[in-house]
């Protein structure tokens, strides 16, 4: 990283110029080292080529690679060695490159002087707030061994979950673009054919087939024009739904649908838990605890909801009794397993098994939506198909039968 400085030297006399580091800690170091009052210093604009910009799209540290660093960190820390031999020794060791660069970073930032959660702070794309504040916590505790295997369990557990779900929209999504994609070509391409032998032959044409030839005739002429629509409509909704207001729309379209609502609460209540329960047991307050959880929730509904149990906690109310007042969206096995945490101490552990709980409910959940979408989508597809080529083919069928 490239920086530019302004200083004097021993002597009063202006310096200016540019040096190479790592960060801007590493580059202030190394120019005091030479003997210059630093009067400023900054990121120099280094123009972005083409060619970085794409390559860029690709830098990206998987939550995989997440789970394996953390494993190494948990086991390296149990066999006490130095935190800044573990960083540079994983820097190197490393394969993907972007994490490779990000670790050499928080050597040199712990060289510097830092803890390891403010080192890792510095890059939040990799590490978010949950696993800045674990690391914190494992770091006050003295038990970062511990931290770092709560955290690699917790990463897997979460993105073996997320997986599952987007995993299992796949296909039908797979199914619904083939239909649309079959329905079009047949409209466009092979009605106007069929059609155009029905017109010449000026026999009396059904009214479904003049609306599959009404429908044809549409998509043919004025197909690129309904395209421009969909593509504007599509770009004014993506945008609502990147504002607050269209954010929370969406996230509570999400949990109001019939069925799918089931299995995206169960999913937010095992989220939920997980979160909870990990920091309860690395020693994280309760309310910290929540704070973090609204963050990683990812449904504004229930950000909300936790936010306004935050405060209300503070205030000196138990969780069971905030979260207690949203029964639609918070079970009522949630609240009363909260209220035996609260009452026998032991919220950590009860919050693990209900977070144990709704994962399972997840899976079961996913299976069956897999189960009944599947052979629904396949009916849907055949049935379309079958009844626009019944719609032409039968008139074609009375006309050969006539002659």
């Amino acid at each position: 990283m490239l920086f530019n400085y302004e200083a004097v030297d021993s002597t009063g006399a202006p310096k200016t110029g540019s040096i190479d580091a790592v960060n801007t800690d590493i580059a202030i170091a190394s120019l005091q080292r030479r003997g210059l009052t630093l009067t400023a210093i900054h990121e120099a604009d280094v123009p972005s080529s083409f060619l970085s910009m794409n390559l860029s799209i690709f830098d990206h540290v998987s939550s995989k690679d997440v789970v394996i660093l953390s494993r190494q960190l948990s086991t390296l820390f149990e066999a006490q060695v130095s935190a800044l031999r573990i960083f540079r020794l994983l820097g190197s060791e490393t394969e993907n490159q972007v994490l490779a660069k990000k670790l050499t970073e928080v050597a040199d930032d712990l060289q510097s002087g830092n803890s390891i959660s403010a080192a890792l702070a510095k890059h939040p794309k990799v590490f978010d707030e949950f696993y800045i504040s674990m690391v914190k916590a494992g770091e006050e505790s003295g038990k970062l061994p511990q931290t770092f295997q709560y955290l690699a369990d917790y990463i897997d557990r979460t993105y073996e979950l997320s997986s599952k779900v987007k995993g299992a929209l796949i296909y039908p999504a797979f199914i619904v673009v083939t239909f649309f994609t079959v329905m079009i070509l047949m409209f466009t391409m092979v009605i106007p054919k069929i059609s155009d032998i029905l017109v010449e032959n000026g026999g009396d044409i059904p009214s479904y087939t003049r609306v599959v030839m009404g429908i044809s005739n549409f998509l043919v002429n004025y197909g690129f024009v309904l395209l421009i629509v969909v593509i504007i409509v599509g770009f004014f909704v993506v945008r609502f739904v990147r504002t607050p207001a269209g954010h929370m729309a969406f996230d509570r379209l999400k949990i109001s649908i019939p069925y799918v609502s089931g299995l995206y609460k169960r999913l937010y209540m095992s989220r939920m838990s997980d979160n909870l329960s990990t920091m309860l047991s690395s020693g994280i307050p309760m309310v910290r605890a929540l704070e973090l959880t609204s963050t990683v929730v990812n449904n504004r509904v229930y950000q909300d909801i936790i936010v306004n149990a935050v405060e209300e906690v503070k205030g000196g109310k138990t969780l069971s009794d905030s979260l207690s007042s949203n029964p639609g969206e918070i079970p009522g096995i949630m609240v009363q397993m909260i209220k035996v945490g609260e009452e026998t101490g032991e919220s950590g552990a009860i919050l693990k098994t209900m977070a144990r709980f709704y994962a399972r409910e997840v899976e079961t959940a996913v299976d069956s939506l897999v189960s009944l979408i599947e052979p629904l989508m396949i009916v849907l597809l055949g049935g379309g198909v079958a009844v626009l080529l019944a719609s032409v083919l039968i008139p074609i069928y009375s006309i050969a039968s006539s002659q």
